[in-house]
């Protein structure tokens, strides 16, 4: 299977998952995860699923500096329902590389490790998701403004005849690489612009749990 090479520009993220080490899945439950793996998983590369994967990235760079990320210790919440858009191609993404699931995600095993309800809709954040790490209560909200982002302005031409199925092979292959230029674009060239890619920490007094603040207390 080959990918567009500029995939392998994008950093990997690299994670802990304990329920891995556990099962002898990897050497210290360590996986690592590349924009590659989203394209698989999704079956395609566009800006959604590049902003779900970079936005994951930089929401646990926040969250765990200097350290693993770790997989299954992370509740993730959502602006916008499942049924919204691409709500439900992002938080396939949002799952691979966090762990958290919704309601059909994995129970653990005797209470631990459990994923499921991990995923959860809270209607009134700011921005498109809040990532909360589990253990202290720690959280930020992130969000991207794609319009930011310049697109081709032969694109909408392209795209609209070949959902008529009437582009050319030529045609479909000058809407393919538009279309990755953006996604290139989006990921390399405007990967640390906070216009386009925000990151808001939470203030702790909202972003911990009951249980977490009776133990900080």
């Amino acid at each position: 299977m080959k990918l567009q090479d500029f995939f392998l520009d994008v950093p990997k993220l690299r994670v802990q998952d304990h329920l891995a080490r556990v099962l002898g899945c990897a050497e210290d439950g360590i996986l690592e995860y590349g924009f590659g793996d989203a394209v698989r998983l999704t079956g395609h590369a566009c800006p959604t699923v590049a902003a779900a994967y970079w936005l994951t990235y930089l929401a646990l760079e926040h969250l765990y500096p200097g350290a693993l990320a770790q997989r299954g210790n992370i509740k993730v919440e959502f602006r916008d329902d499942a049924r919204t858009g691409s709500t439900g191609v992002v938080a396939t993404v949002v799952q691979m590389l966090t762990g958290a699931a919704g309601n059909s995600g994995f129970k653990g095993l005797g209470g631990r490790f459990g994923r499921a309800g991990l995923i959860r809709y809270k209607p009134d954040l700011l921005l498109s998701l809040r990532f909360t790490r589990l253990d202290n209560g720690a959280a930020v909200d992130v969000g991207v403004d794609m319009t930011l982002v310049p697109s081709d302005p032969r694109v909408e031409r392209l795209m609209a005849s070949c959902a008529a199925a009437k582009a050319s092979a030529a045609e479909e292959l000058e809407l393919g690489r538009l279309w990755q230029q953006r996604v290139r674009s989006l990921l390399l060239d405007f990967a640390r612009d906070p216009a386009v890619f925000m990151v808001r920490p939470v203030p702790r007094r909202h972003s911990m749990n009951p249980a977490v603040a009776r133990l900080a207390a």
